[in-house]
Formats: structure tokens, C-alpha cells, sequence
């Protein structure tokens, strides 16, 4: 059950974090956007990769 709080607050934090770099910086450029989403995404995935996985 902990394990699943952990994975919606770490979703949650993700959806936070693009939300507010779209209205903070990218609110008119859609490529620029997109493009910082997409980086965020994956430093996101990397991150879970490494530190969050099962020993």
C-alpha cells in the first residue's frame, strides 16, 4: 500500500512540475513546450529508474 501512495505522489509531482513550467515559461510556443515536457518526462523516468526500483 506505501508503494502505491509513493507512485500517485510521484506522478502527481511530475504532472506538477510540467503544469507549471507550462504557464511559468511556455505559454504561447507549442514546440517549446512540448519539447520541455518531453525533457521533463524523461529526467522523471530516469530518475524512477534509478532510485525507485525494487533491490
Amino acid at each position: 500500500m506505501v508503494r502505491r501512495v509513493s507512485i500517485v505522489a510521484y506522478v502527481g509531482l511530475l504532472v506538477v512540475c510540467v503544469v507549471a513550467v507550462d504557464i511559468l515559461f511556455f505559454r504561447n510556443r507549442f514546440w517549446e513546450r512540448l519539447l520541455a515536457n518531453v525533457g521533463i518526462v524523461l529526467v522523471f523516468a530516469a530518475f524512477a529508474l534509478r532510485f525507485l526500483r525494487k533491490p
